[in-house]
């Protein structure tokens, strides 16, 4: 059945913790948030989107939204991600109801990046093991091991929007950069950047002499990443002169080599030292947890704090409430996971007007019948957008000149199930009219 809503968002589900300032930058935008003070399952989750009712879940990178929680809810419109990946949601699932599904790439992009590049200079220096060297009164002052990045080749991951900042930053430390990413957009910014693209990972990874890692748990094509390392981790720096750092950077996704790969890797000297910020496993807040690199001093390891900042967490609170606001009142969009970097909007909506946006399949005959609706309804289209997405959904947005009833929306469903030849082939209809007075929060 398809979702069918006359109004902005009202309500909001918060899990997981995002910074409280979220809920003040929603109240803006008429969005009341309700937090749940615990992580919940799946069962949890369920009842408390059903009991609120409500229209946007905001989440971080832990609980899990599945087709059962999708199917379970049918007031949900739409999933914020307080982060940038996206793997914790049935984004097929998500397709399949209309229920849009948003990130953000960009709030904690510097955080990370200082991680990564702190990592980079402590390894290439030994100031972890030094450190606790002299804290256990041992005094081993030598250039044994201990290395500048100046000069060294960086071999980075993933050309997307933190692996470019830390490509520039590391040139800014005289580090030549090479990288790794199959997408023709990434490998063509890269060049233009004039950063060296390598044919291969086997090839990046024999000809650098740190390599870090920033990519996605799937590719852009939806192909799973999973353990796609564990093959290369011991070829690390193997082109590379001797002496070499030979360091192997993950602040990415744990799911990109085996915790055995890597342990592997460091214990042959293939990587001489390694740190990493992300786990094949990782506990919910308040639970235990085994580190599966304990036994190895040389991988220096932290709890998935690349975006733990006092300044990242405000900023993406910012920016997803105000990706959500807009959204909810006039139907643009941005960070949608279903076309990373794409956004889609209508300009010149004057007060008095009604936007329609309808999530539907690709299916032939689908966008025609939301213009027969329009057309039907003696309405006049002011404005429009439109975008197919792989995953099979298509986001139409219209700008007309009054309201669509009730039961015109009812008849644009129905009228699209038979041009379509496929049932549910609207899976979800917004309409919003914009208040004379404007909106608040935009």
């Amino acid at each position: 059945m398809s979702r069918i809503l006359l109004t902005p968002f009202e309500r909001a589900l918060v899990v997981e913790g995002p910074h409280a300032t979220l809920d003040e930058h929603l109240k803006a935008f008429g969005i009341t948030a309700r937090r749940l003070d615990k992580v919940p399952d799946e069962d949890a989750l369920i009842a408390a989107l059903q009991q609120d009712e409500a229209h946007v879940l905001f989440k971080r990178s832990r609980v899990p939204v599945t087709r059962r929680v999708l199917e379970a809810c049918p007031s949900l419109y739409a999933v914020q991600l307080c982060c940038i990946g996206d793997d914790s949601v049935d984004k097929a699932a998500a397709a399949d109801h209309g229920v849009m599904v948003f990130n953000d790439p960009a709030s904690n992009a510097r955080s990370v990046v200082e991680l990564a590049m702190g990592h980079m200079i402590a390894l290439s220096r030994r100031l972890y093991e030094t450190n606790t060297e002299s804290h256990d009164n041992a005094w081993h002052k030598n250039n044994r091991a201990r290395f500048e990045v100046y000069g060294k080749v960086l071999g980075i991951v993933g050309l997307g929007n933190i692996g470019r900042q830390v490509a520039r930053a590391a040139s800014s430390l005289g580090m030549t950069i090479r990288f790794w990413d199959n997408r023709p957009v990434a490998q063509e910014v890269g060049q233009e950047m004039g950063w060296e693209s390598a044919s291969s990972l086997e090839s990046l990874f024999r000809g650098a002499d740190i390599v870090t890692v920033h990519t996605s748990a799937r590719d852009a094509w939806g192909n799973e990443n999973e353990n796609f390392l564990d093959e290369v981790l011991g070829q690390l720096g193997a082109d590379r002169p001797e002496p070499c750092p030979r360091i192997f950077l993950n602040l990415a996704r744990g799911n990109l080599h085996t915790s055995d790969a890597l342990i592997e890797a460091v214990g042959s000297n293939a990587i001489r030292r390694a740190a990493v910020d992300v786990y094949p496993s990782e506990p919910a807040p308040g639970q235990g947890w085994t580190n599966p690199y304990q036994s190895e001093p040389r991988i220096v390891c932290t709890p998935h704090i690349g975006a733990a900042t006092q300044e990242a967490q405000p900023r993406i609170a910012r920016r997803v409430a105000r990706t959500l606001g807009r959204f909810s009142q006039m139907g643009h969009m941005r960070d949608c996971v279903f076309g990373p970097r794409s956004t889609l909007s209508v300009a010149d909506v004057r007060p008095g007007n009604a936007v329609l946006a309808v999530a539907h399949s690709t299916s032939r005959g689908t966008k025609k019948a939301v213009s027969d609706a329009i057309y039907e309804a003696e309405a006049s289209t002011l404005g429009s957008a439109h975008r197919d997405f792989a995953a099979g959904i298509a986001y139409d947005l219209s700008v007309i000149d009054h309201p669509l009833s009730q039961q015109e929306i009812e008849h644009l469903v129905a009228r699209a199930d038979e041009l379509a030849g496929e049932a549910g082939a609207i899976r979800s209809v917004r309409q919003m009219v914009v208040p004379t007075d404007g909106w608040s929060g935009r």
